[in-house]
């Protein structure tokens, strides 16, 4: 409940000042203990808290998705198990899991905005580009998915040129040597926001090589998110997408 909202419930005498102050208390977070629940990060900054899920405890980690959803009507976790998918469908049986993405989630319907368009040099960076996808599309943005278009076929890429064109931001996701992302911000207009990967051979060194290949980037507008942070990319590309839709 927002501060507002309480404030007008103690104006009209449907709660009481007491009552108010709780309510207030709680909507900065809730604390369990182990954890504190940010309910008012919505009202801060548009969008609620997600849970990362992967080395919580089994107690811990119901208790925290339950907390957020009965307080926001929906929930949105990254980076979690089979293992932990079926300890939370014991709970909450609406819940969804993408094994692909290891994304879980209750989401509320809603009508998904403007254009992000999701790029990915292989098939293998698929899991990272999916992460970023349910990610902006959790976040209520429209998603085009242009996979396997990395340089060593590059004639795949300009053949998508038009879907690019079209978006408000895009999402380059490459291994390897990374150079997916300055060919795409060498014609494209909005900015790109890259993603390396740790799909690689030896001396990609677990994505190091990849990400200081995407720093190094002479192209302009883009900027760079860490090794397989598909969440992190997909939560900025939908401040710039809603954005840019909005106004």
């Amino acid at each position: 409940m927002e501060v507002k909202e309480i404030l007008e419930k103690v104006k009209k005498d449907q709660m009481t000042i007491e009552d108010a102050e709780k309510a207030i208390k709680k909507s900065q977070y809730e604390d369990l203990g182990y954890a504190k629940i940010d309910h008012n990060r919505r009202e801060r900054l548009g969008a609620g808290e997600v849970v990362f899920c992967q080395g919580k405890p089994d107690a811990f980690l119901a208790k925290i998705f339950k907390t957020i959803y009965q307080e926001n009507g929906e929930v949105l976790g990254t980076r979690a198990s089979e293992e932990q998918y079926e300890l939370l469908k014991k709970e909450m049986p609406t819940i969804e899991y993408d094994a692909i993405s290891r994304i879980i989630k209750i989401e509320k319907p809603k009508e998904k905005l403007g254009n992000i368009a999701i790029c990915t040099g292989g098939t293998a960076d698929i899991p990272v580009a999916e992460e970023a996808a349910k990610t902006a599309e959790f976040f209520g943005n429209y998603v085009e998915r242009i996979y396997d278009v990395g340089v060593a076929g590059i004639h795949r890429l300009i053949s998508q040129k038009e879907k690019l064109e079209k978006a408000s931001c895009i999402i380059a996701i490459a291994g390897m040597e990374g150079a997916l992302a300055s060919v795409i911000g060498g014609f494209s207009k909005v900015p790109v926001i890259a993603v390396p990967t740790s799909v690689g051979y030896g001396a990609n060194l677990g994505g190091v090589t990849t990400l200081l290949s995407m720093i190094n980037s002479c192209a302009n507008g883009i900027s760079v998110v860490n090794i397989d942070n598909g969440y992190g990319a997909g939560y900025i590309a939908s401040q710039i997408n809603l954005a840019i839709y909005k106004k």
